[in-house]
């Protein structure tokens, strides 16, 4: 027999059997749905950390407004940084290299401005930090003169 007879109240009700396996189907895949949503949410990963450019004193920095790249005596630095991209693959900005002359030695010599931009490249996994990505590569592009004697294009890996 395809139905089953209930009572409520005084009078019988028919019920369908199917229909009542149906409800109750349906009941526990609303439960499991229900369950599943926090444990899902919980898994949301966390958002990654960004690609940084690590300075002379092992400090991570996002768009620097200056950079110096000669750490043992200061006497070259990128400053007045501009940057119109900070991508997963490359970071661009125009700027200005400060680069003292040395002239007639360093302690004596002036600094001098060639403007320049830079591009920073080749991002790897920091040692100190495996999960932090570093750009380990600068190009300094002058758009005026280069300090002599340096190149007016030119490519530094960033050891630091």
């Amino acid at each position: 027999m395809d139905a089953m007879e209930a009572s409520r109240g005084t009078r019988p009700v028919r019920v369908r059997r199917h229909g009542v396996r149906r409800a109750a189907l349906l009941c526990a895949l609303a439960a499991l749905a229900a369950a599943a949503v926090p444990a899902s949410a919980a898994r949301i990963p966390a958002a990654p950390e960004p690609l940084v450019v690590v300075d002379c004193f092992d400090e991570p920095q996002v768009r620097p407004d200056e950079y110096l790249l000669a750490c043992g005596d200061g006497n070259n630095r990128l400053v007045g940084l501009r940057w119109e991209s900070w991508g997963p693959g490359t970071a661009t900005a125009t700027g200005t290299d400060m680069v003292n002359d040395c002239r007639p030695y360093c302690a004596a010599g002036h600094f001098r401005a060639y403007p320049v931009t830079v591009t920073l490249s080749k991002p790897q996994p920091w040692p100190e930090r495996p999960d932090v990505r570093r750009f380990t590569t600068i190009r300094l592009l002058y758009t005026d003169t280069a300090p002599h004697p340096v190149p007016k294009d030119v490519t530094y890996k960033l050891v630091y």
